[in-house]
């Protein structure tokens, strides 16, 4: 009796002192979260994607790849990915070349730099429907305080007015205005992150190789390109991945100002997805949509991650 518990008390210890125990232990919530929140819904959207299944039924009927086919020929769709594409890249850009910008300035000291910093972070820290609600009274068709403006400095609103005798620029109604409108936003409100991760970046770099390089007699340009840039490009790799996967998987941006609209030009992949399978009823097409994000993601974050070690080693 006494034998029986004495190995029941050791085998308790042993548990108790498990390393791998302990690590599978601490690891299972995240595992069962990842799973349950992200790799469920993955696996039945591609289960819907091959299937013509609606919000108006329990059936699906399998179809194979039909949905896709039908997504390729459309020419909504087609417009779609096109937006998409413009969207993430126009902003990579812009926010790349703005946040370096900023970074630079910020590095620097002066009076009142803190108050600069919390400005330039205000639009990451407010909420995203918040301040797409008052980008939305900016681009006001009658009300806009940026037509306004326009009107007051004598570039619109007369004849022979740079931007046209009319009183207004429709800004979400009107050519390619709404598209320009949706950019501009996604900027302001992604340009915070990045510029917080290239000031990181900058910070990093070793203060021994500037100055070695000042005393060598390097002028700003060339301890730019040959130093700065070189040594800051896995930080530009995460600040690429960073923005291209929020502006690529936000849908909140657009459905806020456009809805899509005028005439389905400015949805993104998003939009269309929820817009075909949440509200169109569609849930097999709406998925294939959303479907199309995988690989385009998945590609980029391989080839950035891929190119970030690559530079470290």
């Amino acid at each position: 009796m006494a034998t029986g518990v004495l190995e029941e008390y050791g085998t308790r210890q042993r548990l108790l002192n498990s390393d791998r125990l302990l690590a599978g232990a601490l690891i299972a919530p995240a595992i069962i979260y990842i799973v349950a929140l992200m790799g469920v819904p993955f696996v039945l959207s591609i289960y819907y994607s091959l299937s013509d299944v609606t919000t108006g039924g329990t059936d699906a009927p399998f179809v194979g790849l039909a949905n896709f086919r039908a997504l390729v020929g459309d020419p909504t769709f087609q417009q779609t990915l096109y937006n998409t594409f413009l969207l993430s890249g126009m902003t990579l850009l812009v926010v790349l070349v703005l946040g370096t910008i900023q970074a630079e300035l910020l590095i620097r000291s002066f009076r009142g730099k803190w108050l600069v910093r919390f400005l330039i972070l205000l639009p990451w820290t407010a909420p995203v429907s918040l301040s797409v609600i008052g980008w939305l009274w900016m681009f006001d068709s009658i009300f806009s305080p940026i037509d306004w403006s326009l009107r007051e400095a004598g570039l619109l609103g007369h004849p022979g007015a740079l931007l046209g005798p009319a009183t207004n620029l429709y800004w979400l109604g009107s050519g390619g205005l709404p598209m320009a409108s949706i950019i501009l936003v996604n900027v302001w409100r992604i340009l915070p992150l990045g510029t917080v991760i290239v000031l990181a970046g900058l910070n990093s770099i070793p203060r021994e190789v500037e100055e070695q390089a000042l005393i060598d007699g390097a002028g700003y340009f060339r301890r730019l390109f040959q130093i700065t840039l070189p040594m800051m490009l896995p930080i530009f790799g995460i600040a690429v991945l960073f923005t291209f996967v929020f502006t690529f998987t936000d849908m909140v941006l657009v459905y806020i100002l456009t809805r899509g609209g005028p005439a389905n030009s400015t949805h993104v992949l998003t939009t269309l997805a929820f817009f075909t399978g949440v509200q169109g009823g569609s849930l097999g097409q709406g998925a294939a949509v959303a479907l199309f994000m995988f690989p385009v993601l998945t590609a980029l974050s391989a080839i950035v991650l891929l190119l970030i070690r690559r530079r470290e080693v």
